[in-house]
């Protein structure tokens, strides 16, 4: 026990107890008299909705069919004539039902006290929301938060950018249902918003995303600035390409998963360490139509394996041992001669591939070695070509990996590995040729039908410097959508 000074007496103990009840009642009479800021009626709908989209006010226009389905035509034709702000539609938490209309409640008439709302229609802070029917009423009603405190992070920036723009916010939900199959390839960017924007020819978007971790942990930042992005269309002999700094924003989501890294590990020996040369990798990947064969398309995923060739080899043996003991044929490509690439220094024989220097060695023992491999396909019973693997010469001090599924491509350049050229990590370009994919059958069929009629779409994903959850990166959207005309 610290005595106390000389001289100085202990206050009596009413004393004491009164000022600590001083300095522990007052903090919280204060929260009391200045209660926390609560959120506003967007805010309470994002926290619900899995989809909402934000439009500007257009009363030239015709009455859309939404506000006349929830309304009714005096209503509806009335209140759009009148409408000056920006209004929302929304789905639920589900995405797969009737939207929900929300109007800013100063553009109701004045109703007088205690009058009600019109038929269907329920008071969210500062809007009217319509609902489709009497149900999902009830159901918005059981999901809403009066209390919630607003937003902050990424969703805090949404939430601006949806009262201010034409814009569109999703949710893990939304993502899943709009694009089906495919919602695992994009975990790092599970929610987020887009402002969309008419171009000459179809819509321009830029945004932000991020996964469901990082969404409400990153720090408020100002608005991203308004840019500008011109993307190369995609030649007709590919059907889509996606470039990247690292395969990891693509594998995230499937590699999450049990059921997917356990059969991988089991049946093809691709264990945690190997898994790590794949997430690393800079990679090129193009699905290409086939017009003959047995194949209506073919997969290429050209990979920089910045360490060489040794660490791959060990993963290429277990997948060639694997799909022989599931009856496919193996066959080996001898090794090319290397066309040396400008710029980069030869590199015909692989470091891997030379014998290290020994005193001891014998001449019979080299004799016996077994030639080095660049490439290898695996053949079905009636010889023909499912995949395969090869080495592409001339690419200096980085070794490239060529993985394919299908017939085997043809030779193909490098992955340029200039100053400049390779896209830094996180960061994915995706170019896609939507129309044709959709002809072929091998467009998700829960994509929007504006999406299936496309020429071209092309979207960029650049992490967002300086804003970070805690394991996960903001990243800046920017992309383009061509609709024929």
């Amino acid at each position: 026990m610290i005595p106390w000074p000389r001289g100085w007496r202990r206050p009596p103990l009413p004393i004491t107890t009164a000022v600590i009840a001083l300095l522990l009642l007052g903090p919280a009479a204060a929260l009391f008299r200045l209660p926390r800021p609560q959120a506003e009626g967007l805010d309470q709908l994002m926290d619900t909705a899995s989809l909402l989209q934000s439009f500007a006010a257009s009363p030239q226009r015709p009455t859309p069919p939404l506000w006349l389905e929830r309304m009714g035509k005096p209503l509806a034709d009335r209140l759009w004539k009148q409408q000056r702000r920006p209004w929302w539609q929304f789905w639920g938490p589900h995405a797969d039902g009737a939207p929900y209309l929300a109007l800013p409640a100063a553009s109701l008439p004045p109703l007088p006290p205690g009058a009600p709302l019109p038929a269907g229609a329920v008071r969210v802070g500062d809007l009217v929301v319509f609902s489709p029917d009497p149900l999902s009423r009830q159901l918005l009603l059981d999901r809403l938060r009066p209390g919630k405190r607003p937003s902050r992070g990424l969703q805090r920036r949404c939430l601006r950018l949806i009262q201010q723009e034409q814009a569109v916010y999703w949710s893990p939900s939304a993502l899943g249902v709009i694009v089906g199959p495919l919602a695992p390839l994009l975990q790092p960017y599970q929610a987020g918003c887009l402002s969309l924007a008419l171009q000459n020819q179809g819509l321009g978007w830029q945004g932000e995303a991020a996964a469901v971790d990082g969404v409400l942990a990153a720090p408020e930042a100002a608005p991203a600035p308004v840019v500008t992005e011109a993307f190369e269309p995609l030649a007709d002999d590919q059907l889509l390409e996606i470039r990247g700094g690292s395969l990891d924003p693509l594998l995230q989501g499937l590699l999450a998963r049990q059921l997917i890294r356990d059969p991988l590990a089991r049946r093809y020996g691709i264990s945690a360490d190997r898994l790590t040369l794949l997430r690393d990798a800079p990679f090129r990947l193009r699905l290409r139509p086939r017009t003959s064969g047995p194949f209506q398309a073919s997969l290429e995923l050209q990979l920089i394996a910045p360490r060489g060739r040794a660490p791959w080899l060990p993963l290429l043996a277990g997948v060639s041992k694997a799909l022989k003991e599931q009856g496919l044929k193996e066959g080996a490509e001898p090794v090319a001669a290397a066309k040396p690439v400008p710029g980069a220094e030869p590199s015909a024989t692989p470091p891997e591939a030379k014998e290290p220097p020994s005193s001891s060695a014998k001449p019979a023992a080299r004799a016996s070695a077994a030639p080095p491999v660049d490439g290898a396909t695996w053949r079905r019973d009636d010889g023909v070509v499912v995949g395969g693997w090869r080495w592409i010469p001339g690419t200096g001090k980085e070794a490239q990996l060529l993985l394919f599924l299908g017939p085997v491509p043809p030779s193909l350049p490098p992955i340029p590995q200039g100053a400049g050229e390779r896209p830094p990590a996180g960061e994915l370009l995706l170019r896609v040729r939507p129309r044709a994919l959709d002809a072929l059958g091998l467009l998700p069929m829960e994509m929007p039908a504006l999406v299936r009629r496309a020429d071209q779409l092309a979207t960029r994903a650049r992490p967002l410097a300086g804003v970070q959850g805690p394991s996960q990166p903001i990243s800046r959207l920017t992309g383009a959508l061509q609709v024929p005309r």
